[in-house]
């Protein structure tokens, strides 16, 4: 069993809970993220009374930054499936899309890749002024693997999703609002007390009302069980192809998984790393 306690639960009341997440300088997201968020979910899925759980980050700087390229691929390929039949990282995502509370992701800092998939799968999401967002596994040869594609486009659109996924870049908070990326842009030091107002608010209302209400609209807007997995399938597929290793190899050249190297600016430096057009 690995245990690194990388989620931190604040149970406040019945039914309002605080969840943060650490792990390490920068929050990348790991196996152990994985096995410790299916855990947490069984948690919040037996809990009667919850209502509304908010996430954040214990770093200011990194929401979660993204999957650690350096994780154990024996280990993931290894992992067994969850509850819904997927492998876990379609699963985690899956289950927190469909847990019948409301989730709401409090961002601050940057949150890209397995990260901003992370809070596409919850229901609400808040930035503060100094958020950036990103989906940048094209500038690695990768498609992503938790169904960005399908989450983007149906709260973005297809045009803008296509320039998000596409593009690599980095998102500021105000654009990802403009876009619909995250639902509101509030200043940074007010983040905490808006979001834990608004929680406290659907945290005092109905469950049975809330759940169900959550439910309907689930229904449209979720992506299909078909679409997670082919987009884990094509992750698998495309990430750490030969013919893309020096794209990675460039990424820790200047400071990939360090919180001072390119990790700052990682989607706007992406294009140092392409190869040259020919003439």
């Amino acid at each position: 069993m690995h245990g690194t306690n990388q989620f931190t639960v604040m149970k406040l009341s019945e039914t309002f809970w605080k969840v943060r997440f650490q792990n390490g300088p920068i929050n990348l997201w790991d196996v152990d993220s994985l096995e410790e968020l299916s855990r947490l979910l069984d948690t919040i899925e037996a809990a009667p009374s919850l209502t509304v759980v908010v996430f954040e980050s214990g770093n200011p700087d990194f929401f979660i930054a993204h999957w650690d390229f350096l994780a154990d691929k024996a280990r993931v390929a290894a992992m067994q499936p969850g509850p819904t039949g997927f492998h876990p990282y379609a699963d985690t995502l899956a289950r927190l899309s469909r847990v019948p509370v409301v989730t709401i992701s409090s961002i601050q800092g940057r949150v890209r890749g397995a990260g901003s998939e992370f809070v596409l799968a919850t229901d609400i999401r808040f930035a503060s002024e100094n958020a950036l967002l990103g989906q940048f596994e094209v500038g690695t040869g990768a498609v992503p693997g938790g169904a960005a594609m399908a989450r983007l486009a149906r709260l973005v659109g297809r045009g803008r999703a296509i320039e998000i996924l596409l593009g690599g870049d980095d998102i500021p908070a105000k654009l990802a609002e403009l876009y619909g990326y995250v639902n509101r842009v509030v200043p940074e030091d007010e983040l905490d007390t808006f979001v834990d107002t608004f929680a406290r608010r659907i945290a005092g209302f109905d469950k049975v009302a809330v759940s169900k209400i959550k439910h309907f609209i689930d229904i449209p807007t979720l992506p299909t069980d078909e679409e997670l997995g082919q987009s884990l399938a094509a992750f698998f597929e495309t990430a750490g192809r030969p013919e893309n290793r020096s794209r990675v190899t460039a990424l820790f050249e200047r400071g990939l998984q360090k919180p001072d190297g390119i990790e700052l600016n990682l989607g706007n430096r992406l294009a140092e790393i392409a190869p040259k057009e020919k003439a």
